[in-house]
């Protein structure tokens, strides 16, 4: 089992940077893990993954070049450091894993682990 708890969301001006972090425990390692958002009366959708192995995996287009993901083993901590906040990234962000060794994916189908979500709201 793993549990997956995200903090760092909030409400930010257009332009500003914010970084989102996601906290895993349980057995985490060895996984990938994704982040996905989903604004009201959209679906779920992938914004950025990193394999088992802990290399980075890709990007949407609609935030490549303003997103990094990242992660730390030693916290066990999955981050998102976004820039450059467009009104449009106005979401909750998920992150999510899936089971060990397995491929990433940007489907969110794929993934059997979730966390509770964070909002992150870009004011105009």
């Amino acid at each position: 089992q793993v549990q997956l708890v995200e903090t760092g969301g909030g409400l930010v001006q257009v332009g500003d940077s914010l970084r989102i972090s996601c906290t895993a425990s349980g057995s985490a390692f060895n996984r990938p893990r994704g982040w996905f958002r989903q604004a009201p009366r959209k679906e779920r959708e992938f914004v950025a993954g990193i394999k088992w192995n802990g290399i980075v995996g890709n990007y949407a287009d609609s935030v490549k070049g303003r997103c990094t993901i990242s992660q730390d083993n030693a916290k066990n901590t999955l981050y998102l450091q976004m820039k450059s906040l467009r009104p449009e990234d106005t979401a909750v962000y998920y992150c999510a894993t899936r089971n060990k060794y397995s491929t990433m994916s940007d489907r969110p189908k794929s993934y059997n682990y979730w966390g509770q979500g964070t909002q992150v709201t870009v004011s105009s």
